[in-house]
């Protein structure tokens, strides 16, 4: 066999410990909702891609960017910080976002109101998946 042969049979065993994974969070219809993206390019990789897409159709739909975080135990916690307004922190980043009009706003002030909705994370099967907090109201806004 040929070096070239071995890189060929040898590519979907590199990418099949990638992770792409999607878990929404629907705010009151799936029409309404925060969906968090996590991406993996490669396996040996500690380090995954995190996304966020607001949306509120058919008004609008906008995916933000969130950076880099660490894949061991990840955990992206949701809050409400207001309606239409909702906090993301996965360790000690945080991120405010708002679905009236999908736009990203400046980080919180360290004494910000928020009610805990759930936490996005992996669950035993390694898929993302959103679990709503105990005592959270079905429709948190």
């Amino acid at each position: 066999m040929t070096k070239r042969s071995l890189l060929i049979l040898a590519t979907p065993l590199l990418l099949a410990g990638c992770v792409n994974e999607t878990a929404s969070y629907a705010i009151d219809s799936s029409d309404h909702a925060l969906t968090v993206i996590v991406t993996q390019d490669y396996f040996w990789s500690k380090q995954a891609g995190l996304r966020l897409i607001a949306s509120r159709l058919p008004d609008c739909q906008r995916q933000f960017d969130l950076g880099k975080t660490p894949m061991a135990d990840l955990n992206v916690e949701l809050f409400s910080t207001g309606e239409d307004s909702y906090l993301l922190r996965s360790g000690d980043e945080m991120w405010q976002v708002d679905t009236q009009n999908c736009t990203q706003l400046p980080p919180p002030a360290d004494n910000v109101q928020a009610q805990p909705i759930g936490v996005f994370h992996f669950d035993g099967r390694k898929k993302l998946v959103f679990e709503r907090a105990e005592g959270a109201a079905a429709s948190a806004q």
